[in-house]
């Protein structure tokens, strides 16, 4: 295997962006099990499907970005187990079912955002001006786009604006 090089500036700011992560991942979980919710993970089923209104599992899958795709399942498995999500017939494939968000997962979800967005608010954007975020944005958004099996997906991290 040969040996790459990566130049310092590049490691620090792999390092700094894989802490901040975990750091504010780590505040987000802890708020919200303070509030008696449930964990991220859940959140990232929810929003995807309150986005789309339905998704087939493989369409969830690339739209989820805090669990892995094996173990989505009995995330799911365990969203649905709770009245959150409901497995219907596929309109347009019989042989496929969707998911789709029931009304009680709804109300998760507006319970779960404050709570979400409180730590965002504190551990982020009282961190970093506007132009930053523009900037760490559009950075972030390459390297995304950079990855093999990148499309577009819905962010989990958007204020539901139920309704």
């Amino acid at each position: 295997m040969a040996r790459v090089e990566i130049p310092e500036p590049y490691l620090t700011a792999w390092r700094a962006f894989l802490n901040a992560h975990a750091a504010t991942t780590e505040h987000v979980e802890a708020a919200l099990a303070a509030a008696d919710l449930p964990p991220l993970a859940w959140y990232d089923v929810l929003w995807p499907l309150y986005d789309a209104r339905r998704l087939r599992m493989g369409e969830l899958a690339t739209r989820v970005v805090t669990i892995s795709r094996s173990g989505l399942t009995r995330l799911v498995d365990r969203v649905e187990a709770a009245g959150l999500v409901r497995r219907e017939a596929c309109d347009h494939d019989r042989r496929g079912t969707d998911l789709v968000l029931t009304a009680a997962g709804k109300a998760m979800l507006r319970r779960m955002w404050p709570v979400y967005a409180r730590v965002i608010e504190e551990r982020f954007v009282a961190v970093i001006g506007r132009r930053e975020a523009e900037e760490l944005a559009d950075t972030l958004g390459r390297v995304g786009a950079r990855a093999p099996a990148a499309e577009p997906t819905a962010s989990s991290v958007r204020r539901p604006a139920l309704q």
